[in-house]
């Protein structure tokens, strides 16, 4: 369902937006992209908190803005996070929360114990800011934006200020508000991890202009015009864990179209989880290449072949059951292999990133 259509103009010096985009009203939209495409910016159209001389922002129905129609901010039911929660450091933490619903008449009570309980701060509300990890400072903001019950929320790089441990402490409760929310969130980031284990849609800019958008899975898997989610194109499927191998300290992950072994992170048997697998990382054959490290072989049939950045190089989508995953090959060797649309291939895949 396509709830937020959102069409911003702006041309400043040194930097033009030009965006028509239609967003679904569920779910983690990711809008991603290299500093300066346009992100912040986009968000802050979306927010009003920038008024661009040609934009259209409608919200299930209702208009934001148009030629005619401006709703000041605080008329927008949004949340907003910033990069940094930016708390008073002269309240608690239950004063912060308080603060914002000061603002907000009419906002039950059960929005903040809701926040609360989803960010799990319920034994940070006495302390004070300066006290607070950066994680737990940038949980008592996301709780802040939520309190007043928005119907939707936007983030703004809310990682970005913290450190590989703090994102890894923090991110279970992003996937919380994905799983328990039923708003839209909108997420900037550049940080290909994040995108790969949270958004359920992205879009992908560029020098102020949207180059893709859809559905995560599907548009990672495009070869008309290949996203690379960081050091690589390569696909994001929805897993299960399916065994663990004590011994060898593995575990299987099931997807639609067979299983994959990769390290043993301590998720338990049936935790639904992200798999993604790069392009760097799938080879084709076609005849079984007999005993090998690679333990990971599926059969599938290509789908079809595109460009690579390199004229050398040519990548290949394979249909794997209801799954694709994408291999790089020289041309030569897809030449020498008679590797076109259509032909059975044996898949193999030496590493799985497992995204909890």
């Amino acid at each position: 369902m396509q709830d937020i259509a959102v069409t911003c103009k702006i041309d400043w010096p040194g930097f033009a937006l030009d965006v028509d985009l239609r967003l679904p009203g569920r779910g983690i939209t990711a809008l991603f992209g290299p500093s300066g495409s346009g992100k912040t910016t986009l968000l802050r159209c979306i927010a009003g908190l920038e008024r661009p001389p040609r934009g259209r922002v409608l919200f299930k129905g209702q208009t934001w803005q148009d030629e005619r129609t401006w709703l000041p901010t605080h008329r927008r039911p949004l949340g907003y996070v910033f990069q940094e929660a930016s708390l008073f450091p002269h309240l608690s933490v239950l004063g912060n929360l308080r603060y914002g619903l000061k603002r907000c008449p009419g906002v039950r009570p059960e929005g903040l114990e809701r926040a609360i309980e989803l960010l799990g701060i319920g034994h940070l509300l006495a302390r004070q800011p300066d006290t607070l990890s950066g994680g737990e400072r940038q949980r008592v903001g996301i709780a802040r934006a939520l309190a007043v019950g928005p119907q939707v929320l936007l983030m703004d790089e809310p990682l970005a200020a913290l450190d590989l441990q703090r994102k890894q402490e923090i991110l279970p409760y992003l996937e919380r508000l994905h799983d328990e929310l039923d708003i839209p969130l909108l997420y900037v980031s550049h940080a290909p991890d994040e995108v790969a284990r949270l958004a359920d849609h992205i879009v992908v800019l560029d020098a102020g202009r949207a180059v893709a958008s859809g559905p995560l899975t599907e548009t990672l898997a495009r070869l008309d015009l290949p996203i690379r989610l960081g050091e690589d194109v390569g696909v994001v499927l929805e897993a299960t864990v399916g065994a663990i191998d004590d011994e060898w300290h593995l575990a299987r992950v099931d997807f639609a179209g067979g299983s994959l072994w990769t390290r043993n992170r301590g998720l338990p048997v049936g935790h639904r989880a992200r798999i993604r697998v790069l392009a760097r990382d799938v080879s084709l054959a076609v005849a079984d290449p007999g005993p090998s490290s690679i333990q990971n072989r599926l059969d599938g049939i290509v789908d079809s072949l595109g460009d690579d950045e390199h004229p050398g190089l040519l990548l290949v989508r394979v249909q794997v059951g209801a799954s694709r995953l994408i291999a790089r090959l020289t041309r030569r060797s897809a030449a020498q292999l008679g590797i076109a649309a259509g032909r059975p291939v044996r898949v193999q895949v030496k590493s799985v990133a497992l995204m909890e």
